[in-house]
């Protein structure tokens, strides 16, 4: 059986030059908020059963639509936290038999990435990308990634 886990980068949330506060707490912009709403009819169709979230203030809403949307908690993870690569990849490669959505950071997405292409030659096309409020599917099947699907942030 085949599993998707779904790794989000979080949607816009400005300029961290722009933020006066902790960024930690930056949270999303207009446009981000858009696309959170819209990510949520672009993934319920997976059928995440856990929402996993870095604990910065963008992350967490981008997916809590999507948490509410399928009646789950939205569950905080230091993990997914920027800054956090390895960590990160260790949780996605436990939670690889789960449906699961995971919403992270942009410097930690490509860490993942680039590790599972080369621990499980996962083919990431010709130029993998990462713009803000976009999704890699990651399909693994009994605990190996074998396919690898980029999905552009929601227009």
């Amino acid at each position: 059986m085949i599993v998707p886990v779904l790794l989000i980068r979080h949607a816009h949330a400005g300029a961290r030059k722009d933020w006066d506060g902790d960024d930690l707490d930056r949270p999303l912009s207009e446009k981000g908020r858009r696309q959170a709403a819209a990510l949520v009819a672009q993934l319920d169709v997976f059928a995440p059963q856990r929402v996993l979230t870095s604990p910065y203030v963008r992350c967490a809403e981008t997916v809590m639509l999507l948490a509410a949307s399928l009646s789950l908690p939205l569950e905080r993870s230091d993990a997914l936290a920027e800054g956090s690569g390895a960590e990160a990849l260790s949780l996605v490669r436990s939670l690889a038999d789960d449906k699961v959505a995971l919403c992270t950071h942009g410097d930690v997405i490509p860490e993942v990435l680039v590790a599972l292409a080369d621990e499980d030659r996962l083919d990431l096309g010709v130029r993998p990308r990462q713009a803000k409020g976009s999704v890699w599917v990651l399909e693994a099947q009994k605990g190996t990634f074998v396919r690898a699907t980029y999905l552009p942030p929601p227009a």
